[in-house]
């Protein structure tokens, strides 16, 4: 009677558990935050970092170059900051405005 009894909650076990599991959200109800568009001419540091391939430091020297040279006028004039080339351009595309 026991055995038949530790059968029967086993079972139970069995059916329920793998119920708890399952992930019931579909994959594509994964909520995807909006990345905020960062204009370079008017941003900070603290907002230049958050953009994909800049530090502080190259925010610094954006900023400096900024102060320096006049408001950027393209995006490409990016790659005239030290330490940003091409490839961080193209990151940046679409995540900042001038």
């Amino acid at each position: 009677m026991k055995f038949l009894t530790l059968i029967v909650v086993l079972f139970g076990f069995a059916v329920a558990l793998p119920s708890y599991a399952v992930d019931n959200k579909p994959a594509t109800a994964k909520i995807a935050q909006k990345a905020e568009v960062i204009n370079i001419n008017q941003a900070n540091v603290d907002q230049l970092v958050q953009l994909p391939g800049i530090g502080k430091s190259k925010a610094q020297a954006i900023i400096d170059y900024r102060t320096k040279q006049g408001k950027f006028k393209s995006l490409g004039e990016l790659t005239q900051v030290k330490g940003i080339g091409d490839k961080i351009v193209a990151k940046l595309e679409g995540k900042v405005t001038l």
